[in-house]
C-alpha cells in the first residue's frame, strides 16, 4: 500500500509516491529492514484527532465571535488560524469515512467520483495548509509590532489592515491551491511549497527570536532594579516561554512532512529516502496533531479566552442565571 493511500494529503503526493512500492520491491530482502517497515496507524486514530481538533477550533471560533472583547487584530487571525485548522480537520473526517465505508463495502463509487471527490478534499488541505502557515506568519508579525511599537500599534495594525490582510491570505491560498492541483506533476510545485515553508520558518523565528532577546533584556534590567520579581517581569518570561512552544510545537510537526517533500524531489530512488516515505502517515498525524494543539497554546492561554469557553460550559449545563 502505497503511503498516500490513507489521507492523500495532495494530488501532487499521490503521483509522485505510486512509484514508491515499485523503487522498494525491487530491492534485496537484506535492504528491507525492520526499519523500512514504516509505522501502521489505523483509521479510527485518524477520526479521532480529526474530531478532537474540529471541537476545538469550533469552541475558538465560537468564544472569539462571542466576546466582544476578543474583537481585535490579533484575536482575528487566531481565530482564522482555526478555521484552517478546521479545514484539515474536516477533510481529514470526511476522507476517513469515506475510506472506512468503502473498505466494509457500505459505500460503491465510481472511479471517476472518488478521484473529484479526492481532488476537492486535496484543494482543501492544501488551502488549509497555505493559509495555517501564512496566519502564523501574522500573528508572529502582529505580536512583533504589539512588543516594539506599543504605542504606535493601533495605528499600525488597525482593523481595515487585518480585514485586507485576512482577505488577502485566504484569496491567496486559494488560488495556490488550484495552481498546485493543476500542476502537481511539476516539481516546481514541490520546490515552491518548500520554499513557502522555510520562508515563513525564517521569518517567525527571526521574529520570535528577536522578540525573545528583548524580553531577556527586559528581564535583566528589572532584577538588577530589584531584587523581587515584578508583575511585568513574569508576564515576560511567560511571553518568552509561549513563543518557544509556538515554535517547538510548529517546527516538530510539520518539519518531517516538507523534509519527506524535498527528499521526493532530491533522491526519489535512493534506499534511505524509501525507507523515509513509508512513515508518510506518520507525518501526516504529526499535521493533524498541530490542528489539536494549536488552539491550546494559541487561544487557551489566553485568559478572556479562557473565561469566555468557562461561560459557554456553564451556559451549556443551565447555571447562566445563576452567575
Amino acid at each position: 500500500q502505497s503511503p498516500s493511500t490513507h489521507l492523500q494529503f495532495l494530488v501532487l503526493l499521490n503521483s509522485l509516491n505510486s512509484t514508491a512500492p515499485s523503487n522498494r520491491t525491487d530491492k534485496p530482502a537484506n535492504r528491507s529492514s525492520a526499519w523500512c517497515q514504516g509505522v501502521f496507524i489505523p483509521n479510527e486514530l485518524f477520526l479521532t484527532l480529526g474530531l478532537v481538533s474540529l471541537v476545538e477550533n469550533v469552541l475558538v471560533v465560537t468564544a472569539i465571535i462571542k466576546n466582544r472583547n476578543l474583537h481585535s487584530p490579533m484575536y482575528y487571525f487566531i481565530c482564522c488560524l482555526a478555521v484552517s485548522d478546521m479545514l484539515v480537520s474536516v477533510s481529514n473526517l470526511v476522507e476517513t469515512l469515506f475510506m472506512l465505508l468503502m473498505e466494509h463495502g457500505v459505500l460503491v463509487l465510481q472511479t471517476s467520483i472518488v478521484r473529484q471527490m479526492d481532488n476537492v478534499i486535496d484543494m482543501m488541505i492544501c488551502s488549509s495548509v497555505v493559509s495555517s502557515l501564512s496566519f502564523l506568519g501574522a500573528i508572529a508579525v502582529d505580536r512583533y509590532i504589539t512588543i516594539f511599537y506599543a504605542l504606535r500599534y493601533h495605528s499600525i495594525m488597525t482593523m481595515q489592515r487585518a480585514v485586507i490582510i485576512i482577505v488577502g491570505i485566504w484569496v491567496a491560498s486559494t488560488i495556490s491551491s488550484s495552481i498546485f492541483i493543476a500542476y502537481y506533476k511539476n516539481n516546481a510545485v514541490i520546490l515552491c511549497l518548500i520554499g513557502f515553508f522555510l520562508s515563513m520558518l525564517i521569518l517567525v523565528v527571526g521574529l520570535y527570536i528577536h522578540m525573545l532577546s528583548l524580553a531577556h533584556h527586559h528581564a535583566k534590567n528589572i532584577s538588577r532594579l530589584q531584587k523581587k520579581r515584578t508583575v511585568h517581569q513574569m508576564t515576560s518570561m511567560k511571553g518568552a516561554v509561549t513563543l518557544t512552544i509556538l515554535l517547538g510545537v510548529f517546527f516538530m510537526c510539520w518539519s518531517p512532512f516538507f523534509l519527506h517533500l524535498t527528499l521526493i524531489v532530491t533522491c526519489p530512488k535512493n534506499p534511505f529516502c524509501t525507507c523515509f516515505f513509508n512513515y508518510f502517515n506518520l507525518f501526516l498525524i504529526l499535521i493533524i496533531c498541530n490542528s489539536v494543539i494549536d488552539p491550546l497554546i494559541y487561544a487557551f492561554r489566553s485568559q478572556e479566552l479562557r473565561k469566555t469557553l468557562k461561560d459557554e460550559a456553564c451556559c451549556s449545563r443551565g447555571s447562566c442565571s445563576q452567575r
